[in-house]
């Protein structure tokens, strides 16, 4: 299971999108009150359940390394997940009059960046297993 480099991927992938919970993607005034705050996924409800929705299905994806098939799909929705999420968080930045992204919005794309990688490895494991089939 640790051999395969999409593994790694993976827990990188997993890794990130968990400390979204805790790191904030934009900080800036928001409208209704001018107080200076930070947007964290525990800040919205849905933004927190889908976070821990795609960590935790990426953690679950990771022992799934029998069934690739199964393992690729999933990985296809966490990218679009994680593409929900982030026009989520760019939704919740129009409450705010001015401010900036965090240097910790980083990890979304990094996050995505891992997931193609991941589903790239999880292609190519599953052609080379065909084509060795193919051969027997």
């Amino acid at each position: 299971m640790i051999q395969r480099v999409q593994t790694i991927w993976m827990i990188l992938a997993a890794i990130a999108i968990f400390l979204t919970l805790k790191l904030s993607f934009y900080s800036g005034t928001l409208l209704t009150d001018n107080s200076f705050d930070s947007l964290i996924a525990t800040d919205n409800f849905i933004l927190m359940v889908l976070t821990c929705a795609l960590g935790s299905a990426l953690v679950i994806n990771i022992f799934l390394f029998k069934h690739r098939t199964l393992q690729f799909r999933i990985c296809i929705i966490a990218i679009l997940t994680e593409l929900l999420l982030l026009f989520l968080y760019y939704r919740q930045t129009k409450l705010y009059s001015n401010g900036s992204l965090d240097l910790w919005a980083i990890f979304h794309l990094v996050t995505i960046i891992a997931l193609i990688f991941a589903a790239r490895g999880i292609y190519k494991d599953e052609k080379l297993i065909k084509d060795s089939n193919r051969l027997r």
